[in-house]
């Protein structure tokens, strides 16, 4: 890769690195460790494809797509769903506002992988309905149907009161 190549894509992977990091801790239900793993491995295939950019419309959109892919990829290994312990021996200290960020990424975390994705890319990543579409490589009905279905299981895990409580915030 040229020397030009290479300070691009540095910029790139440094200005990007944080909002992928933030959607892939979203994809993850909190998981810190896997959502670093997802990033690099985002950033390893940008890099791999970074030569080609000028084919690529618009980089920030591939990295995001890479990240849900290789998300998806990720959950559907066997491996994915091993734990090393069900609960953490120690509580973590609430403090105003980390309760409610708790409460969401637990909530999320129960939710399916894909329903968990269409939930970040529509209402975090700020997506629209064909842009998540393409994203997760399914029709626009097919996101619109699983947003419905996947708000509905937030809602019932969260009940109605914490639900109207999180979307206020």
């Amino acid at each position: 890769m040229r020397r030009r190549d290479q300070d691009a894509y540095r910029e790139f992977a440094v200005s990007r690195s944080p909002a992928l990091y933030r959607s892939a801790c979203l994809l993850t239900g909190g998981d810190t460790h896997l959502a670093e793993d997802l990033v690099q491995e985002t950033l390893g295939r940008m890099y791999t494809v970074w030569h080609r950019r000028r084919c690529i419309d618009n980089p920030d959109a591939y990295a995001r797509t890479v990240l849900v892919r290789a998300y998806l990829t990720y959950r559907r290994r066997r491996s994915s769903t091993e734990r090393p312990a069900d609960q953490l021996p120690e509580l973590p200290v609430e403090m105003g506002d980390s309760s409610l960020r708790i409460t969401l990424l637990q909530a999320l975390d129960g939710l399916p992988p894909k329903d968990r994705t269409v939930l970040v890319l529509r209402y975090w990543e700020d997506l629209s309905v064909e842009q998540t579409a393409d994203a997760m490589r399914v029709s626009s009905n097919a996101v619109r149907t699983r947003t419905s279905r996947a708000l509905a299981k937030l809602r019932t895990r969260l009940g109605n009161a914490g639900f109207a409580e999180l979307t206020a915030a």
